[in-house]
C-alpha cells in the first residue's frame, strides 16, 4: 500500500512537471518578449511633414524616451492623405509597440472628407489604439501684415470688399479647414480654401504671401508672431487661451460657432500587447512632466496634456462623431 501511494505520487509529480515543461514552451517566449521590451529601436511616424506642431512634440519626447527605453528613438516623417498614409505605415506593422504614431486629430477627421480607401484603406477606429494623448494646441487665424488687419473685423470687412481672399490650411479634413469653413459660414464671408501639406508648408505660404490668411496650430506660429510677421486675429477655443492671452477668440468679436480643438496622440497598431502600450504611457508620461520638457513644449505654443490610453480613446471617438456630422453640415470635402 505504502509503495503504491509513493508510486502515485512520483507519477503525479512526474506529469505536474511535464505540465509545466509544456507550459514554459508555449507561454515563456511571449511572456519573455513582453518582459523585454523593448527589444529594439523605436520608431514614430509622424504623418506630416517636419517644422511643423506634431514633428516638433515628437522629437522633443524622443530625445527623452531614449534613454528612459535603453532604445534608440527615432522620428520619421511620413505625409499625405490628410495623415492617413502614416497612419497606414504603422497600422500596417508589426504590432509589437517598435512602431508608433503621432499625429494631430487630422487622422480622425480625413476619412469624413477624402475618398474611400485613401492613404491605404485603413479604418484608423479599429487599425489603431491609443497610447496617450501628450498635447493639444489652440488654433489661431493668422494674417499676413500685407493684408493690413489687426482684428478679425477688419479681416473680415476685407474678404467682404474682395471676395474670395485665399486662406491657407494645413490640409484637406485638418481641423484648420473646418475652422475656415466654420468661419465662412458664421460670418457669410467669401474665402477660397487652400489647403497644404503640413503645417510647416502652409506658414511658409502665408509668410511669403501667397495666401493672406491662415488657420494654423499655435505651435508652429508662435516664433512668427513674436517676430511680428504674422498678425494673429483669433483663438478657435471658447475661452482665451493661456499661450496667447491678448488674442480674444472668435466669439467675443461678434462671430459664434467657430469653435475646434487640435490635440496630439501617439497610437500603436492593432494588437500591439497591453503590456508595450502601457510601457510606453507610463515613460511619456513621466517625460511630460520634465521641466525643461514642459518648458520646449509651452514655448512652441503647445500645452501638455498626458494621462490613460482611456483619454485619447475618448478624444478619438468624440472628434470622430463631431466632425462626421460637421462634413456634411459644412459640405467639406477633398479639394
Amino acid at each position: 500500500m505504502v509503495t503504491s501511494t509513493i508510486s502515485r505520487c512520483g507519477a503525479a509529480r512526474g506529469l505536474t512537471a511535464l505540465l509545466l515543461a509544456v507550459s514554459a514552451a508555449t507561454v515563456s517566449p511571449t511572456g519573455m518578449a513582453q518582459a523585454a521590451f523593448p527589444s529594439k529601436g523605436i520608431t514614430i511616424v509622424v504623418p506630416f511633414p517636419a517644422g511643423g506642431g506634431p514633428d516638433l512634440t515628437a522629437r522633443i519626447i524622443a530625445e527623452k524616451l531614449a534613454p528612459r527605453l535603453g532604445q534608440a528613438v527615432i522620428v520619421e516623417n511620413k505625409p499625405g492623405a490628410g495623415a492617413l498614409l502614416g497612419a497606414s505605415a504603422v497600422a500596417k506593422s508589426a504590432p509589437d509597440g517598435h512602431t508608433l504614431l503621432l499625429t494631430p486629430n487630422t487622422m480622425v477627421i480625413s476619412p469624413h472628407v477624402l475618398p474611400p480607401g485613401a492613404g491605404g484603406g485603413i479604418d484608423v477606429q479599429k487599425d489603431l489604439v491609443p497610447v496617450i494623448a501628450p498635447a493639444t494646441t489652440p488654433l489661431v487665424l493668422v494674417a499676413n501684415p500685407q493684408l493690413g488687419v489687426t482684428t478679425l473685423k477688419a479681416a473680415l470687412d476685407a474678404a467682404r470688399k474682395s471676395p474670395g481672399i485665399a486662406y491657407g490650411s494645413a490640409g484637406n479634413g485638418s481641423p484648420m479647414h473646418f475652422a475656415g469653413e466654420m468661419l465662412k459660414k458664421s460670418a457669410q464671408v467669401d474665402l477660397l480654401h487652400v489647403p497644404y501639406r503640413g503645417v510647416a508648408p502652409s506658414i511658409t505660404a502665408v509668410l511669403s504671401g501667397e495666401v493672406k490668411l491662415l488657420y494654423v496650430s499655435l505651435g508652429g506660429a508662435v516664433p512668427h508672431i513674436k517676430a511680428g510677421k504674422l498678425v494673429p486675429l483669433a483663438v478657435t477655443e471658447k475661452a482665451r487661451s493661456a499661450l496667447l492671452p491678448t488674442v480674444p477668440t472668435a466669439t467675443e468679436q461678434g462671430v459664434p460657432n467657430v469653435e475646434v480643438n487640435a490635440w496630439y496622440g501617439i497610437f500603436a497598431p492593432s494588437g500591439t500587447p497591453a503590456a508595450a502600450i502601457m510601457r510606453i504611457n507610463t515613460e511619456v508620461n513621466e517625460v511630460l512632466k520634465m521641466a525643461d520638457v514642459r518648458d520646449k513644449l509651452t514655448a512652441a505654443g503647445i500645452e501638455v496634456l498626458g494621462g490613460t490610453p482611456q483619454v485619447l480613446g475618448d478624444f478619438m471617438k468624440a472628434d470622430n462623431q463631431r466632425y462626421g456630422s460637421l462634413a456634411k453640415e459644412l459640405n467639406i470635402k477633398a479639394d
